[in-house]
């Protein structure tokens, strides 16, 4: 659905907004990365197993492991030590997950006033931040024993920023221009 949204209306209000040449230089989505950690929980097996449990829930694919990269004695952690997951999303189940993600998971975020608008690279890649799992519906709220947050990553090939944000845009992201103040929120 999302991807003949793309196809059919977006690519072309892309190629009049900023005047491409041709449509392969309109900006798409390459690939969508999810990670989730098991954050303190990370001596805890349980609680690995539950991180990617819950990613192949939300994703539809089998995470991979990620490990520690270096020892860290806060956290109780050493180096190769399992610490959560990560899937790379591509092709169908890329656009399957950002329709969900935008149409299902986002309206059930407390409080939720878009996406933040400076979250871009300068390369024009999107990244995300969810603080609960829970607002995706296939997770059990009941099942889970603690709320763990994960990372969402939206790689494109928009060269600016600017591209990129008008791409997820037309998509359907929605995104907090209006600045927050304290004020405001009274």
């Amino acid at each position: 659905m999302l991807k003949q949204k793309y196809k059919s209306e977006v690519v072309s209000a892309l190629v009049k907004e900023f005047q491409y040449s041709s449509v392969m230089e309109v900006p798409r989505i390459e690939k969508i990365v999810v990670n989730m950690t098991a954050g303190k929980e990370v001596n805890n097996s349980k609680a690995i197993e539950e991180v990617l449990n819950e990613l192949t829930l939300i994703t539809g694919q089998k995470p991979y492991q990620t490990v520690a990269k270096k020892s860290n004695a806060a956290w109780k952690l050493r180096k190769n030590m399992p610490m959560g997951g990560k899937v790379t999303l591509r092709k169908d189940r890329m656009w399957d997950f950002l329709e969900k993600l935008i149409t299902v998971a986002m309206p059930r975020i407390r409080d939720f006033r878009g996406a933040n608008h400076k979250a871009f690279d300068k390369n024009g890649n999107f990244a995300l931040g969810i603080k609960e799992e829970i607002i995706f519906p296939e997770i059990e709220f009941d099942k889970i024993r603690r709320n763990k947050g994960l990372d969402v990553i939206v790689v494109t090939t928009a060269k600016t920023a600017k591209e990129s944000k008008r791409l997820l845009e037309l998509l359907g992201m929605p995104f907090d221009d209006k600045k927050h103040t304290k004020e405001s929120a009274k």
